[in-house]
């Protein structure tokens, strides 16, 4: 376990670095330097690319983490393969993207227009991106997540920063700007290739000829199944976005935007962890070891959530604070309520556990199908439903109540087939702790007047409290009595 938790630690250093990075660039350089139509535009062509991501590839990424551990002698053809089918698969959705382009232009003519003259940043987004997923996939199974993830969380953002800059100095027209987002992540995609080649995992090998009996059958039969799982996952991240672009406007989607990257730093904690156990849950189902998957199951369901909701409730408990600094924050502090729907989708979302990753390597992962198209149809009716009613918190609600939905069938799933729990004494009273800090931080601190000041005081509160809770409780004791013995352990 110690190369598992020296590249979760590492990984999560860098999302967090990555964090303030993309803190100072949504809640301070792009309202500073963009109008909100701008900052509109500028996420709604990521999303609309990042959302065509999980298709072109294929699902290729999962079937890479499931496979690898079969093929290992052959872990180049299986590289080679891979990349090739997955260059088939861009293609296919190229192709497709062209002809149906006129219902996109129609989509967004109305209400978001400027998006029209820039697709074809999006498709050199979603090639670039596409490759770098099964970079990432194939260095996951080496468990090596730690520098792709420093490339995805900090480096995007400090180029992103760049550009932004260039931008503002005059350097760079708005044009050059948004087209400088497709070399932004080929960037990323020429930092993976010289990382691999360093250490050595790189190399192409087109003899597939010795591969097990049936295997490429198979391997683009899990793929092409557990793509569904992939692209509802991305779905519900991203289509709400594009929804208010289309049907409110760009400068909805700033205020959106800006909240929802508030409320995505929760999950972050389960970011990391995720990326680190894929791997380990499948070399567990290759092994046939059903019980080590359900402790790491109940492990992984207590662990982010402790962590993950310490960071909701810090950034819930100073959202005041955290908009003060926002420039132009009269425009943008409306997407308050956001931030909470957004927020609470998360916790859903992680008090699940890693369940979407127990059922992509099970051999019931076919299931993903009947999950996705379910909560897929879910995520839209609720988005048409909510968004004319309530505006942008009613895109937030929606992505709630999916991801509720969503994992909710999957865990009742897991229940029956398998007989996996995520949940434990120690979830209930992570609840009650949560509870119990929220309330004391209010009532302590209600009358503070909003600024850096409240930051300090009530960040210091919260985590001070959260831990001494955590402590009497008894939560996660053997990681407790673990980080203890470390402590005492003499240095030499």
């Amino acid at each position: 376990m110690k190369p598992l938790a020296r590249q979760s630690l590492l990984t999560t250093i860098s999302s967090y670095i990555g964090v303030l990075i993309g803190y100072f660039n949504v809640l301070w350089l792009l309202p500073y330097v963009l109008q909100p139509d701008e900052i509109g535009l500028f996420r709604t062509l990521q999303d609309m690319a990042l959302l065509i991501v999980p298709i072109a590839q294929l699902g290729i990424g999962n079937g890479i983490t499931r496979f690898f551990p079969l093929v290992k002698e052959k872990m180049y053809a299986f590289f080679t393969l891979s990349l090739g089918l997955t260059l088939v698969g861009f293609l296919i959705v190229s192709v497709l993207f062209l002809i149906f382009k006129d219902y996109v232009i129609a989509a967004f003519a109305t209400n978001s227009p400027e998006v029209i003259d820039f697709l074809g940043v999006v498709l050199f987004i979603t090639f670039f991106s596409v490759m770098n997923t099964i970079l990432e996939a194939f260095c996951r199974s080496f468990m090596k997540i730690a520098v792709p993830t420093f490339f995805r969380e900090v480096v995007n953002r400090l180029f992103t920063a760049t550009l932004i800059g260039l931008y503002f100095m005059g350097w760079l027209s708005f044009d050059q700007m948004i087209w400088g987002l497709a070399v932004l992540y080929l960037t990323t995609v020429i930092g993976m290739l010289i990382y691999m080649l360093r250490i050595n995992i790189f190399e192409l090998d087109f003899d597939f000829s010795s591969f097990p009996k049936g295997f490429r059958s198979e391997f683009i039969k899990y793929s092409l199944i557990t793509l569904l799982g992939t692209a509802g996952s991305v779905l519900i991240m991203k289509i709400d976005s594009l929804m208010v672009s289309s049907m409110i406007g760009l400068d909805a989607n700033a205020i959106y935007t800006i909240a929802f990257s508030i409320a995505i730093v929760i999950e972050l904690p389960r970011r990391a962890i995720s990326q680190v156990a894929m791997p380990v849950v499948a070399e567990h189902f290759a092994k046939n070891e059903l019980r080590e998957i359900n402790k790491l199951y109940k492990d992984v369901a207590v662990h982010q959530f402790l962590f993950c909701l310490l960071l909701f409730l810090g950034i819930w408990s100073n959202i005041d604070n955290l908009y003060h600094f926002v420039p132009n924050n009269v425009i943008y502090e409306t997407g308050k309520w956001v931030v909470l729907w957004i927020g609470l989708a998360k916790m859903a979302d992680i008090l699940f556990s890693i369940n979407g990753e127990i059922i992509v390597f099970s051999k019931y992962y076919v299931f993903n199908i009947t999950a996705t198209l379910i909560m897929c149809v879910a995520v839209i009716v609720l988005n048409l439903l909510l968004i004319p009613m309530y505006g942008i918190e009613g895109a937030a609600v929606a992505s709630f109540l999916s991801l509720l939905i969503y994992n909710l069938i999957k865990y009742f799933y897991l229940k029956i087939r398998l007989d996996f729990d995520p949940f434990s004494l120690d979830i209930l009273k992570i609840l009650v702790l949560g509870s119990m800090t929220y309330i004391i931080q209010f009532f302590l601190l209600q009358n503070m007047e909003v600024g850096f000041n409240d930051i300090i005081l009530r960040s210091l509160l919260i985590t001070v409290t959260y831990i001494t809770g955590m402590y009497l409780l008894g939560i996660a004791k053997e990681s407790q009595k673990s980080i203890i013995e470390k402590i005492k352990r003499p240095r030499p």
